[in-house]
Formats: C-alpha cells, structure tokens, sequence
C-alpha cells in the first residue's frame, strides 16, 4: 500500500481531535465518532487527558483509505505542551492545520504556522465550525490570505475554472501551465503543494461530520505519496514507555526496512532491536518487519534521543 503520515495541529479548541475522530470513522477505524466531552475520544486515552479534555501526549491512529495506509499523528493543541508537538513536526509528509471557524485565525495558530515553515511541512488547512452562527466563508478566506498568505485557496469551489484562476496567481509554473492549456492537471497542483506554494482550504463542521468526506479525499487527491530509498534509515521523534515499564523509541522508518533483532547504531552506541509495534490508539500489533514510510516503536533502546537520526 501507499503510505501517508500525516500530523493534525490546532490552536486549541479548534476541533482537533473531533476532527481526528471523523476521519477514523469516515476510514472505518471506528463504529462511532468519540467525544472530548463524553471523554471516549479514541486517541486521548491517558486518564490525565480525559480528566482535562485536552490532548497532552502525541499519539497515532492507522487506518487505510482505498489503496493508502495513513497514519495519524494527534499533536496537543495546548501551548503548554509544544514540545512534544514541536518534536512530531520531523517526520510528517504532510500537515493538516484546523482552525475554528468561529475564531479565525488566533495567536497559537500563528505560532504553528511558523514551525510548519521552519520545519518546510506543506499544509492542508480544514475550517472547522462551520456550523455555528457567525462564520463567514469569505471573510476568513481574506483573513487567511492576510494572516497566513496568499497561498491559501479555497478548495471547496465547485467551479474550476475559478479555482485554477487562484491556483495560477500562487505560482509561477502553474500560471505558465494554465496560459498554455487553460487547464491544469492534479500532478502540477500536486507539485505546488508539495513546495509551499499552495494550500488548499476546505470548509466544514467536524462535529456535524459536514466536509469531512471531501476533505479526506481532497487530501488524497492532492498529495504526493513519498518515495523511500532501498538503504535503511529512521528518525527519532519520542521516548516513550509503556504500561509495564518498557522504554519505547518512537521513529519514522526514512528508508529501506526494520527487522526484529536488527542491530542499530548511532557510531557512539549500538543496541539490538527486541519488538517492533505498530500503536493505534492504545493498542498496538506486534510485527517482524517495518518498511519506509511507517511509524513505529522499538524495544530494547536504551541510548536513544528524540530528533536523533539513524542510518
């Protein structure tokens, strides 16, 4: 299968972990959207989270869409806890920013928008509380424009030829393209979103469940699906342990593939691999083998650092 990680930011109170919810349901991960009022929310299950209806820990979701394996990875929202979000930025594919609808662009918002850059991670935006009294389509499409760039367009257009008028007016080679053809094809707009030049914004309520489905497959249409070299290579992004005590080194396989037993090593250390598991929720699958473009975590290191590359 293809493979997607994608990672879900918010300022917090956006919808972050609804929309999370909706998109496993949408997937088939899950027979009902959880709620963070109801306390069920399928990614925050420590007891603290619960307790405070926040998302303090980052953590992932599997689940396949047609022919792509997407992993999901739920970041905290809460500027208290930026760190463990800022650390899960390096081994996204591709970002997913919710912003409420109801808010508009507010000061932590900003403040990811920068990281997303720093860190070179195209976006796709989802705006959220759609539903609600007061939000306006167009007003937070000029706000977006303002506070966030030019880039941002509105995919949910029926429209294409409106469409591909903005897309042309955020890159060159697209505005080339479109002069020659008066078209443009998915793999060039799937280009300019891979370098930064587009963001593609899609408008909905994710309690309601309303543009989630286009959103998803929004997302699937337009992003690249990276391609891995044969030599192993992998990048930390958290330390971890597990209900038993276990330490857990959280890591993006960046190449070739990882086996049980595998013995790895930074040049200062060299340790051997005792089980490779694939988390969703708070449960995981034990496996043999791990190829590029999963997340996983590894028992038996006990040298490991988040942000460390290995191979």
């Amino acid at each position: 299968m293809k493979k997607l990680i994608l990672g879900i930011l918010a300022h917090v109170d956006a919808g972050k972990t609804t929309l999370s919810e909706g998109l496993l349901y949408l997937s088939g991960k899950i027979k009902k959207p959880g709620r963070v009022d109801n306390k069920d929310a399928f990614l925050d299950h420590f007891e603290l989270e619960r307790a405070r209806g926040i998302t303090i820990f980052s953590k992932q979701a599997v689940f396949d869409v047609e022919d792509t394996q997407i992993t999901l990875l739920d970041t905290p929202g809460h500027v208290d806890f930026s760190t463990e979000m800022e650390r899960t930025l390096r081994v996204l594919d591709y970002a997913i920013l919710v912003i409420s609808g109801a808010d508009g662009v507010q000061g932590h918002t900003k403040t990811l928008w920068r990281l997303l850059e720093i860190y070179r991670i195209p976006v796709f935006i989802f705006i959220n509380k759609m539903d609600q009294i007061g939000p306006d389509k167009e007003k937070l499409m000029g706000e977006l424009k303002k506070q966030l760039g030019d880039g941002c367009v509105d995919f949910n257009q029926n429209d294409t030829a409106v469409l591909y008028d903005q897309l042309a007016m955020c890159d060159e080679l697209l505005m080339e393209y479109y002069l020659e053809s008066a078209h443009l094809a998915i793999p060039q707009i799937r280009k300019s979103i891979r370098g930064r030049r587009v963001f593609p914004c899609f408008f909905g309520s994710a309690l309601k469940l309303e543009g989630v489905e286009a959103f998803l497959k929004g997302m699937l249409s337009y992003a690249d699906i990276p391609v891995y070299p044969q030599q192993f290579g992998a990048r930390i992004f958290k330390i971890s342990r597990d209900e038993q005590g276990n330490r857990l080194t959280h890591m993006k396989i960046t190449g070739g593939c990882l086996k049980v037993k595998d013995t790895l090593s930074n040049g200062a250390w060299e340790e051997k691999v005792h089980q490779i598991r694939l988390y969703s929720g708070r449960k995981f699958e034990a496996v043999n083998e791990v190829d590029a473009g999963s997340v996983c975590a590894v028992t038996g290191l006990s040298m490991t650092k988040p942000g460390e590359g290995l191979g």
